[in-house]
């Protein structure tokens, strides 16, 4: 009887482990959203509570407060985003670094899509030299730039990518995955075009691609065959 009960009472736990997973990534996601609209220091743990039909305390037991909500959060975006890169195009995938950079910001482009709110989280800490800004910066985004900036270096090496400091040519792509996030209601009002519509998102990345990656590789292709004729 007793191995019966244990048996039954491990689907339960399973279960109400899931449920407690599900709720916190319900609670960072909203956070996320709050801090985007009203900025750190006009969010609120309640506010966050009352988006999701909660009651505060389910939130401060499992984030007792503000501060370690937003780190939660940020450390949440992020892990989604490697999430991606590491289904896409895990590391020893062998693809050339050109090609993995391309899937990289398009995985990056594709989550900002799907989620408009986390540059406008990201740029709401920029707006200020805070503490929160130099904790993302140390913890999430010098992880991250370790992973890209080696596959930049490579490129640039092979002629692929133009001969700039890579930290330019990273922060140029994440203005151009920001770009729907960013415009797209402004967008939608001057031409009736909505960046949620798959279609368009589609055609932009597209043209990024065309214009960054497809471009490169053609001059690439080219010069290659001009100094054959030579």
């Amino acid at each position: 009887m007793a191995k019966k009960a244990v048996r039954r009472a491990r689907p339960r736990k399973r279960a109400e482990q899931q449920r407690a997973i599900e709720t916190r990534a319900s609670i960072l996601d909203a956070a996320i959203t709050e801090f985007a609209e009203r900025g750190f220091e006009g969010a609120s743990i309640r506010a966050i509570a009352d988006r999701l039909g909660l009651q505060h305390p389910l939130i401060t037991y499992h984030y007792r407060n503000k501060d370690i909500l937003w780190r939660a959060a940020a450390e949440h975006a992020f892990a989604q985003i490697r999430a991606g890169w590491d289904s896409s195009i895990p590391e020893n995938s062998g693809l050339p670094p050109l090609a993995r950079l391309r899937e990289e910001y398009a995985t990056l482009f594709r989550y900002t899509v799907a989620f408009p709110e986390f540059h406008r989280f990201m740029r709401q800490e920029s707006l200020s030299n805070n503490p929160r800004l130099k904790w993302v910066a140390e913890t999430v985004l010098t992880p991250l730039l370790g992973r890209l900036i080696p596959q930049i270096v490579a490129a640039q090496k092979q002629g692929l990518l133009p001969a700039v400091d890579p930290i330019l040519f990273h922060y140029m792509m994440v203005g151009l995955t920001a770009t729907l996030s960013g415009f797209g209601p402004e967008m939608q009002v001057t031409s009736g075009l909505s960046a949620k519509d798959t279609k368009v998102a589609e055609a932009y990345w597209g043209l990024v691609d065309e214009m960054i990656f497809e471009a490169q590789t053609r001059g690439k292709s080219v010069r290659g065959g001009e100094a054959g004729n030579r």
